[in-house]
């Protein structure tokens, strides 16, 4: 601290007898010395405080250790340097004048210490600014030092990101408190500061007509006392951002809030009625960027004038519009904040200008280094010091209201291309059939394990009453599921859905939504087709990625891309199609992510933006199918959802929009006429794609004038709509495509360049017929199939007629019983009922249609294959899953031995237990339950199966029972009852079944309890009679909600307990502990008189004391005729309760196991039991090992019984 006394000393005397010019003349030359940065040579060029301006010259050259070159340079640059002569102490104070590099240490303490200390201050900021901007935030660096700007976007995004970061808040906080130490030490006070200030405004800063009081200009240096200063000097008007706008040092502080919730503040009337000694200040017009955030200085577009009139740092602003030609703005700042009875002074020392934010922002502490030293300096704004306080006095605010504008906000011209043209891309619709909008219902989805071994993940099936519908379009949903989200946090969201269900639809909804100012939450939105993407080997950037399929026409240069990255949680990033990503090698695994410039491979840019490292605060739209390993990377997705598909009456709204927008209305009816004569295809009309398929099959048919139905089968349905234009292809031009459908569909692609095509010609064919399409952000030169079922009936084309497929690898490819060893992953899932479809039915009508009979050979020696296999199937073995691709591969075939041996091998107990039952899959179920002509038990539990196709499938002669959700069923009755259809209501009253229920959550008691209500009101009505029989014939019932839930809903269960006459089982044990209590006990006991059948009762781990064993032990006689089992196994039963229940034991004349083992009684009560035991001959076992018991104790019982067991 001496040696920077010593340094001060001179430093105050020389600044002290010489005017600004001069100060300026040294800041120059200690700029070419290279002791300071262009930054912080910037800085001091406009520090208004003349002490901290002493400071920091002192610090730099004490830091420097070059004295003596700065007062060389100052003489030779014409100053006559006082004399003062240099500190001995400092003469080779570090070794031969060079810092030396010293450890950073503790920086626990006082700061003093620090200023004592070896540290380097380099490694201060190092140590203390972690968190640095990035390269897209950076602003051009002030090649004009002296020209008045002021980037206040730059400033505001940088106070948004501190008010939101705790983490950023305090880094520059810890900053802000060393500067405020080092500037304000209460040591370094002795000098006076009212002679610097005088002499360094007296040059060419004080105008001419300016009189200047020296009691104001005191006034305005002081500091503040210390009881004036908050308490916790870290959060010092970081996290409470000023009420009032102000400049602090260099920069524009405005209030960070809303923009329309403000209004503007009016100058003090002082300063209103002398605005006109303005003319003697430097006025230097300049244009300053409209931000949305500096809300209560409502900057006008223009130049902007600032005249200063204040000498300290100035702390008000205000706004006087109209003062002039060409100016859109005038402000006036004043130094310190007037008192609301007190106005300020008229006049003081102007300000230096303003200085443009330099290229890196740097600190105006002297610790500063260059901009290539410190990446990540904070905003000088956050880390120079305010000599004056904000008080939290509020004037009077203007009387007019703020006018928010509709306007776009001032972006530069290229970036306001671009936002117009990604409007006008959204806005476009397509004209006929394909500018159809139907929206589709979208479901809150859940990822579960596919196994219990598996990390893979899959859709959990959810029972159809379970489902919860995102209500509202696009919009709405984006809107209601970014909510409660933290600042730069970017958020993931994911829209999943099988291929066909009209996920990419939904994806141009969102950009159309966005178009028509639905969504104003976001600036940009970018609609990213990743089948466009998937190029091996290419150099990717962020830059590539949002902008180069959306502008392809427009030069997009640094300027725009930089724009962008400024507010990232302003911007949208939908990729569609991403389960086309899934394959590439190490995508998931990868760690970390790239900068937004920096060249990377399209894996590690997808990664970073995943793992939220790259455009942190952005939103991220999924739209994907789910496949294989992407399950994983979705499962800490922010919000997941599932497009459910058409409903029946949306399906049937679609073929008449279909046929209005075809300008063919009057053929509406008959197309629909023709579709409820295929059931089949009316179920696939479920999906979108093949709604429309079916429509343009139907469209063609109705203008050919054609009276044959259509067909029954989707293999049919291609082939007849895409018949016509294959049989005009070039020859060969068919088998040409099916393997390009193929290759790429083994890669996990859809997409096919210019060189995949094995000539012009096809190429022409394909396109020019619609089989193969430009996808939207694709270059003319990629071409992709228009629907994911296309490319998989063009595969199975190749797989039926090339010869390059051996015969005897054809029936793995049907993926119904899948090889260990090199499996086939059936990416393209239609392959399979396509090829049998292909295979099997009439070749007049099937493939003789597409290739002539040329390829019968091949054909008959695969049928011949594929008929082996199928036969030798056992559909009993096979996974529901599996079992439903069979049915769906047997009935594509149309072959009657096929059929009929799978229906025949069919088990009469058919479970889907948590496997998605889509309207094809019931349809096709139905038909083969129908055929095979017996008697079927079906559990449709968590299949997510409609009430249309679980009435159709109750109402089936050969069902006998079922099991479905107890929600689902009994809306089912009620829709049953409501529309009158008396028979087949019975039919599903009689058929239900509960047998056994497991009670695992609340909604299933819940329900349970719905259940026995609608029994009772169904008692209670006189045209019904008898109970149901799913209530009446329960006979085991389980309780296993666990310690939490279980106390909870376990009072609910025993008020319905009494209404299943014939239970059997009661089991209330769970591995979790049910922990019903004493309280429950004797809840339960007084139900025992109504459970005339209870055979077994479970009480094992409720944590029954022996309040709960006296009270059980009082209800067991009621139960003595029918209990035979008696489980009180992991209780806290004592002597007490033990002796309860050796009292009541002899009469429990049918009991034959009781188990009382691991509770908490003592040697006398198991001789209370084991002579009780004595008495009862009926009793086969008693288990009563229990560590609270001497295990001679225990020989010496078995030896006397042998009826004791201690296992």
């Amino acid at each position: 601290m001496n040696h920077f006394q010593a340094i001060l000393t001179q430093v105050q005397m020389l600044l002290s007898c010489h005017g600004q010019k001069q100060v300026r003349a040294l800041l120059d030359h200690l700029l070419e010395e290279e002791l300071l940065s262009r930054e912080y040579h910037c800085a001091l060029l406009h520090e208004p405080d003349g002490e901290a301006l002493a400071r920091k010259i002192s610090l730099t050259l004490l830091e420097k250790r070059d004295l003596d070159v700065a007062l060389l340079g100052w003489a030779q640059s014409g100053w006559q340097a006082p004399a003062a002569e240099r500190n001995p102490e400092l003469k080779d104070h570090a070794g031969g004048g060079s810092c030396a590099t010293m450890e950073l240490g503790s920086l626990e303490g006082r700061y003093l210490e620090l200023l004592n200390s070896d540290a380097d201050p380099l490694h201060l900021y190092h140590f203390y600014d972690q968190i640095g901007l990035t390269a897209e935030e950076e602003t051009e660096l002030c090649s004009e030092p002296y020209t008045d700007t002021i980037n206040c976007d730059q400033f505001s995004r940088l106070l948004c990101d501190i008010e939101g970061d705790e983490e950023t808040r305090e880094a520059y906080a810890n900053i802000a408190e060393l500067d405020q130490y080092v500037f304000q030490d209460s040591q370094l006070e002795g000098l006076s500061k009212d002679i610097f200030i005088e002499h360094i405004g007296s040059d060419d800063v004080i105008g001419e007509n300016a009189e200047v009081p020296v009691e104001a200009v005191q006034e305005s240096q002081k500091r503040p006392f210390p009881e004036e200063c908050p308490v916790d000097l870290k959060q010092r008007r970081l996290a409470e951002p000023p009420t009032v706008p102000g400049l602090t040092g260099s920069f524009l502080v405005g209030p960070i809030m809303d923009a329309s919730a403000q209004h503007c503040l009016p100058p003090p009337a002082p300063l209103n009625q002398e605005t006109a000694s303005s003319h003697a200040y430097r006025e230097e017009p300049i244009q300053i960027p409209a931000s949305p955030s500096l809300s209560c200085t409502n900057l006008a577009a223009g130049p902007i004038q600032f005249i200063p009139t204040l000498s300290t740092p100035p702390q008000w602003l205000w706004q006087i519009p109209g003062a002039g030609a060409g100016i859109s703005s005038i402000f006036i700042y004043h130094g310190k904040l007037p008192q609301a009875s007190q106005a300020p002074p008229p006049s003081s020392p102007a300000v230096h200008s303003l200085p443009k934010s330099p290229d890196r922002p740097g600190s105006t502490s002297p610790f500063a280094p260059s901009s290539a030293d410190l990446p990540s300096m904070p905003e000088p704004a956050l880390t120079s010091r305010a000599d004056v306080i904000e008080d939290s006095v509020h004037p009077t605010e203007s009387q007019e209201p703020r006018e928010v504008s509709s306007k776009l906000p001032k972006w530069p011209e290229p970036v306001r291309q671009l936002w117009h043209s990604l409007q006008d891309k959204f806005q476009d619709e397509p004209a006929g059939p394909d500018g159809i909008q139907m929206e589709v219902a979208l479901v809150r989805a859940q990822l579960e394990r596919s196994g219990t071994k598996s990390q893979d993940r899959e859709l959990a099936t959810l029972d159809w009453a379970e489902r919860q519908l995102a209500h509202g379009g696009p919009a709405e949903v984006l809107l209601a599921a970014g909510k409660h989200r933290r600042p730069r946090e970017t958020r993931i969201i994911a829209v999943l859905g099988r291929a066909g269900q009209g996920k990419s639809h939904w994806a141009r909804a969102v950009g159309r939504a966005w178009a028509r100012s639905q969504l104003p939450q976001f600036d940009f939105v970018f609609h990213i087709p990743c089948h466009c993407l998937d190029r091996p080997g290419d150099a990717y950037r962020l830059r590539d990625l949002l902008l180069s399929p959306q502008s392809s026409s427009l030069a997009v240069d640094d300027e725009v891309f930089s724009h962008v990255l400024k507010r990232p949680e302003r911007v949208l990033l939908i990729l569609d199609a991403f389960e086309e990503l899934e394959a590439q090698e190490g995508f998931l695994p990868s760690v970390g992510g790239p900068g937004a410039s920096e060249p990377c491979s399209l894996r590690g840019l997808l990664a970073g933006l995943l793992q939220r490292k790259l455009l942190p605060g952005c939103t991220l739209l999924l739209m994907a199918r789910l496949w294989g390993r992407l399950g994983q990377s979705l499962s800490k997705a922010d919000a997941l959802f599932e497009l459910a598909g058409f409903s029946a009456e949306q399906a049937q709204a679609y073929v008449a929009c279909y046929f209005e927008r075809s300008g063919a209305p009057e053929q509406r009816e008959q197309a629909l006429t023709l579709l409820r004569d295929r059931p089949f295809l009316l179920s696939h009309c479920h999906s979108p794609t093949l709604c429309r398929v079916a429509c343009q099959l139907a469209q063609a048919s109705l203008e050919r004038g054609d009276r044959d139905p259509l067909p029954s089968t989707l293999t049919g349905l291609y082939v007849e709509l895409l018949g016509p234009a294959i049989r005009a292809g070039p020859p060969g031009a068919l088998l040409g495509l099916a393997r390009l459908a193929w290759e790429s569909g083994r890669r996990h692609q859809r997409t096919l360049r210019k060189g995949h095509f094995p000539s012009e010609e096809l190429r022409t064919w394909a396109v020019a017929r619609g089989l193969v399409q430009p996808g939207p952000g694709a270059t003319e030169a990629e071409l992709a199939f228009p629907s994911f079922l296309l490319q998989c009936f063009l595969g199975a084309i190749w797989l039926a007629l090339s010869c390059e497929v051996k015969d005897k690898e054809l029936p793995q490819y049907l993926a119904l019983t899948p090889r260990k060893k090199r499996p086939y992953d059936n990416w393209l899932e239609g392959v399979p009922r396509f090829l049998t479809g292909l295979l099997f039915q009439p070749r007049a009508r099937c493939l003789a249609a597409l290739m002539g009979s040329e390829v019968a050979a091949v054909v008959d020696r695969k049928q011949k294959v594929l008929t082996r296999y199928l036969k030798r199937l056992q559909p009993g073995t096979l996974r529901a899953r599996r079992l439903l691709e069979l049915l769906h591969c047997a009935h594509e075939a149309e072959e009657a031995g096929i059929w009929q041996h799978v229906v025949r091998e069919l088990p009469a107990r058919l479970s889907f237990l948590g496997t998605r039952l889509t309207p094809p899959d019931v349809h096709v179920l139905a038909r083969a339950l129908e055929a095979a002509g017996r008697d079927f038990s079906l559990d449709l539990r968590s299949t997510g199966i409609d009430p249309s196709g679980l009435a159709s499938l109750v109402g089936l002669t050969h069902v006998g029972s079922f099991r479905s959700n107890l929600s689902d069923t009994v809306g089912l009755w009620e829709s049953l009852q409501q529309r009158g259809e008396t028979k087949l209501l019975h039919a599903a009253e009689e058929k239900f079944t509960i047998e056994p229920f497991r009670a695992k959550s609340l909604k299933d008691v819940e329900d349970l309890g719905n259940l026995v209500q609608t029994q009772r009101m169904r008692s209670a009505s006189a045209d019904e009679t008898g109970d149901l029989p799913a209530v009446r014939d329960l006979k085991k019932l389980e309780f296993a909600l666990g310690p939490t839930s279980g106390p909870q809903a376990f009072p609910k269960l025993v008020r319905v307990l009494t209404a299943f006459s014939s239970l059997q089982h009661l089991d209330l044990d769970s591995l979790s502990e049910n922990k019903i209590g004493d309280e429950g006990v004797s809840q339960l006991a007084a139900t025992f008189p109504q459970l005339k059948s209870l055979e077994t009762l479970n009480l094992s781990q409720n944590n029954i004391t022996d309040v709960g064993a006296c009270k059980l032990a009082e209800a067991l006689p009621s139960l003595a005729a029918s209990l035979l089992r008696l489980s009180l196994y992991n209780n806290c039963i004592c002597d007490v309760g033990a002796g309860s229940l050796a009292q009541v034991l002899p009469d429990m004349v049918s009991l034959r196991v009781m188990d009382v083992q691991y509770n908490k009684f003592t040697a006398a009560g198991a001789q209370q039991l084991a002579a009780s035991l004595r008495k009862c001959p009926h009793v086969e076992t008693l288990a009563m090992w229990t560590p609270t018991i001497p295990f001679g104790v225990q020989e010496h019982l078995q030896q006397l019984d042998s009826r004791i067991s201690l296992r």
